[in-house]
């Protein structure tokens, strides 16, 4: 990936800090790293999020015009909605993986994290395609489509903003009327099928997995995170026969994501579900212990697309974001959607004040 954008043209000016292991361990705070809390631009007591935590604050803080993440599951559109950013979690398999710390083999993506939708399009247009040393990279080719589109059809999970700060609320409400004035806005109703416990599944069997020698050898006592000198063990008591039945799921879900999807350009959800977490904050046990995810799980457990935008500012003064989430390959109907979203608001045209 990175010898592509150098061919494109790109720059490799940084190498930027992150969540250890990529939160592959779980982590309950934001200091959670080796290199400390990775502090928002916008409030120097405010987390950036994570795991992509340096890949959001140098966007946003104008030190980088864009910037690689990872994500799992979040840590893309995490770092981005709390920064105030775009960022595209692309279809697993867009972008080649060679090179990049394994968390989860059949979850784990690359993708950028940049001030606009059209920045994200055109880096994604310089790093997908196959790569000999990435067996699960993907041969369809992509070509990033820049074009204007008059109408969209948009669907909204019939309980998006469950669990959401107030601010969030009502900044999605707002976003709902100008999506109106895009296309249509249809509520919606998933099957009920156990999306969360499905994805986390297979999330904590295959990290543990990946990092068996590290467990094995006690190596986790050297982690930041004080959680994650246990968690990891009892990772290891998940059956195999449960990890087969959630891959068993994970197919269904697929099914039934791609079928609903089939009749909008895009699901729609707030990016999260508050404003960024105070530093030294234990934000598991705040709103996000008990919110459901499931526009997060759905998405990276059947390896969806999905873009996060700014789409207002919350009660701290942090900022909100909206998301827009495609079928398999469909970045681009994501893209246009949260194009034509920032062609009608100014929100991405803010910018935290840095001294």
């Amino acid at each position: 990936m990175i010898r592509k954008l150098e061919v494109a043209g790109a720059v490799l000016c940084a190498k930027l800090a992150m969540i250890e292991l990529a939160g592959g361990m779980g982590y309950r705070q934001p200091n959670a790293s080796f290199t400390g809390p990775c502090i928002n631009p916008w409030a120097p007591d405010a987390w950036s999020g994570g795991s992509s935590s340096g890949s959001g604050a140098a966007v946003a803080s104008g030190l980088v015009p864009f910037a690689i993440g990872s994500e799992t599951w979040g840590s893309i559109l995490s770092p981005a909605g709390y920064c105030g950013l775009a960022g595209l979690r692309p279809t697993y398999g867009r972008v080649s993986r060679h090179g990049a710390m394994a968390l989860c083999w059949t979850l784990d993506k690359l993708g950028p994290l940049a001030l606009t939708a059209d920045d994200c399009g055109l880096v994604l247009s310089a790093i997908a395609g196959p790569d000999p040393a990435d067996p699960t990279a993907s041969d369809r080719v992509y070509r990033y489509d820049a074009a204007e589109r008059r109408s969209f059809r948009f669907g909204v999970l019939r309980d998006a903003t469950d669990g959401c700060e107030e601010a969030v609320v009502k900044n999605f409400q707002r976003s709902l009327e100008t999506l109106r004035t895009m296309g249509s806005v249809e509520e919606v109703t998933l099957p009920d099928l156990p999306w969360e416990q499905t994805t986390r599944i297979i999330l904590q069997v295959e990290a543990a997995s990946a990092f068996e020698d590290l467990i094995e050898s006690g190596g986790i006592t050297g982690l930041t995170a004080p959680e994650v000198h246990f968690i990891p063990y009892a990772r290891d008591t998940i059956l195999a026969k449960d990890y087969v039945k959630a891959m068993r799921v994970r197919g269904l879900m697929a099914r039934e994501a791609d079928r609903v999807l089939a009749r909008y350009d895009a699901l729609v959800a707030p990016g999260r579900l508050n404003e960024a977490p105070v530093l030294g904050q234990d934000f598991r046990s705040a709103i996000t212990a008990t919110a459901r995810d499931v526009m997060g799980a759905v998405g990276n457990g059947a390896g969806l697309p999905a873009v996060c935008v700014p789409n207002g500012m919350g009660a701290r003064g942090l900022p909100t974001s909206l998301q827009f989430m495609s079928r398999a390959w469909e970045e681009n109907a994501a893209l246009a959607a949260a194009r034509a979203y920032q062609a009608m608001t100014d929100w991405h045209t803010r910018h935290p004040r840095v001294e």
